[in-house]
């Protein structure tokens, strides 16, 4: 069947109309990948064809592993565990830190303090202690100290709330790690690994999909990609959510045994 190309340069079948899902990846702009030269072999499966050296995503395979990907993570919502949303990137950092916070969730922003996952109980720690920073300040508990002091903690409890403050809602290691683009968050990647926590990424043609539970390609460079993403991901936070509500609270008085006459 001849080929055409639309006005965003994505490759359709002449005659067929798209779907409304599609419609929407191509107007997002996520059926952009890299330059070839950096495709990892095993995104090869996830790429339809390359136009002027870029590659370009079949976005079937996109909205396969989309759907893979939020199935399990509705899974988990339900169950009430904990998600860790990873985006340093400048596209990515205010929609995640808004998303992680509609759902009270640890994420981190900036960049990734080292053993975040595998030394938790020292990031812990840090954490405790720039809450007790922070509470100090607040009920004027410092007064006492001079000026150059109380400045020099308020800088500790400004470096301390970059690093630590997307961990506040992190009481235990989380289930899943949830991040946009592996390659830039390795050493997250590597730690989530270490500790068999499953892996759900946004990864571009670049990415090793066999580092990560659930691939789901697409353009990670791009902010309204991104957000299209993190939409899907908000939607099947609030499915997993309003799940858990719909369902009748067993009182304790319904599961004690019927009194004998």
């Amino acid at each position: 069947m001849a080929e055409e190309i639309n006005n965003t340069g994505y490759p359709q079948p002449a005659a067929v109309e798209l779907d409304d899902a599609t419609r929407e990846m191509i107007e997002a702009g996520v059926f952009y990948g890299k330059r070839k030269s950096k495709t990892h072999p095993r995104m090869k499966a996830s790429i339809l064809a390359n136009r002027g050296g870029v590659e370009i995503f079949n976005l079937t395979k996109t909205s396969d592993e989309l759907a893979r990907a939020l199935k399990f993570l509705k899974e988990r919502v339900v169950k009430g565990e904990l998600v860790l949303f990873v985006g340093t990137q400048p596209a990515a950092q205010d929609s995640i830190r808004t998303l992680a916070d509609s759902f009270q969730m640890p994420f981190v922003v900036n960049r990734w303090v080292g053993g975040a996952l595998t030394n938790f109980k020292v990031v812990s720690k840090r954490v405790e202690y720039m809450k007790k920073i922070r509470a100090g300040l607040s009920s004027h508990a410092f007064d006492k100290y001079t000026k150059k002091e109380r400045l020099g903690i308020e800088r500790e409890l400004e470096r301390l709330n970059e690093l630590m403050g997307g961990f506040e809602n992190m009481p235990h290691v989380p289930a899943v790690l949830m991040a946009i683009d592996p390659l830039v968050h390795m050493t997250a990647i590597r730690e989530a690994r270490t500790l068999n926590i499953p892996i759900i990424a946004f990864a571009d043609t670049d990415a090793d999909p066999n580092l990560l539970t659930y691939a789901v390609p697409g353009n990670t460079k791009s902010k309204k990609s991104i957000d299209w993403f993190l939409s899907k991901v908000k939607d099947a936070f609030e499915e997993g959510r309003r799940e858990v509500q719909s369902v009748p609270k067993v009182e304790s008085s319904d599961l004690e045994p019927a009194s004998e006459e």
